[in-house]
């Protein structure tokens, strides 16, 4: 394939490599975005995230060559030996946002890992922020292990808790735990769409909790792969007694924000992001089920 770079312009791109999906986004000098993918291949594939850059770099008709500069973010950030530069998602996500939203004022990420909460000002940076990180409770994998615990399609979880009006409460966020609750609520004989409402509504509660901490302003985004469950949507808008905006592709605002990003390094406007290493700093301590203060008290009540 032949480049078109001809001197006068230029292509910059994010790349996200989340916990589950791999995320490319290309723009142009103009901040337009040319063209994105997004691929699920397994936890933190990196096949997943060389099929995203290809297949993006194939839709804008454009080659590796032809990017002045890539910024990485997400969980596999550090490994993509393209990047010029990485950053977090906590930064990407602001940024991006403020690209498809400048007005917005609060970001609720909810992604197969981890959840967070982001207060963004006026320009795209980070003000303040909250997550959960390394515990399912709250995010993707939460709902897709119910899912499956209910033999649910995860992509049928959204519509079908919409039909419910049952006030079905699921009091244990711990991913494990829930399962448990939720097994013995099908046995007791509640239907799948109350649990599956309650599921969500656990899940908004929570994220409510970490929008408190925030503190919420409007308006209100939410991106990453929840933002695509309408129920979720639904519970949280409820929850937090606001509307939330959705974009049309919530999963790439990581990867947009990114690109947006390794244009200012390119152009040489930005040499450095200046909240980057207090956002690593702040991040929680790794920990598994194994070590969670949760389930070490549960399992020694039952021992």
């Amino acid at each position: 394939m032949t480049s078109k770079m001809d001197g006068s312009s230029f292509y910059t791109m994010g790349v996200d490599s989340g916990s589950l999906t791999g995320k490319a986004v290309i723009i142009d000098e103009n901040m337009r975005i040319v063209s994105y993918s997004v691929k699920q291949l397994g936890f933190v594939s990196q096949k997943a995230v060389t099929m995203a850059i290809d297949e993006a770099l194939e839709k804008a008709g454009l080659v590796l060559d032809d990017i002045a500069f890539t910024v990485s973010t997400g969980y596999g950030r550090k490994r993509l030996e393209i990047a010029g530069k990485n950053l977090t998602e906590i930064s990407c996500h602001a940024k991006g946002a403020n690209y498809l939203f400048p007005e917005v004022k609060t970001v609720i990420d909810i992604g197969g890992q981890d959840s967070k909460v982001i207060a963004v000002d006026q320009t795209g940076n980070v003000k303040n922020f909250a997550m959960n990180d390394k515990c399912a409770a709250g995010t993707g994998q939460f709902l897709e292990v119910l899912a499956r615990a209910l033999d649910v399609e995860l992509t049928e979880i959204g519509e079908l808790s919409m039909q419910s009006d049952a006030d079905i409460k699921i009091s244990s966020m711990c991913t494990t735990f829930a399962e448990s609750e939720v097994i013995s609520l099908v046995a007791e004989g509640h239907s799948t769409i109350d649990i599956l409402s309650g599921m969500h509504k656990a899940i908004s509660g929570r994220m409510k909790g970490l929008v408190g901490r925030v503190g919420m302003q409007k308006p209100v985004m939410m991106t990453g792969g929840g933002a695509k469950n309408i129920g979720l949507v639904h519970a949280l808008e409820k929850s937090l007694g606001v509307s939330i905006f959705i974009p049309n592709e919530p999963q790439i605002v990581g990867a947009l924000g990114a690109a947006l990003f390794a244009k200012d390094f390119a152009t040489g406007i930005r040499k450095k992001v200046e909240e980057e290493e207090d956002l690593d700093k702040s991040r929680a301590p790794a920990k598994d089920c194994a070590s969670c203060s949760i389930q070490n008290y549960q399992l020694n009540k039952t021992t």
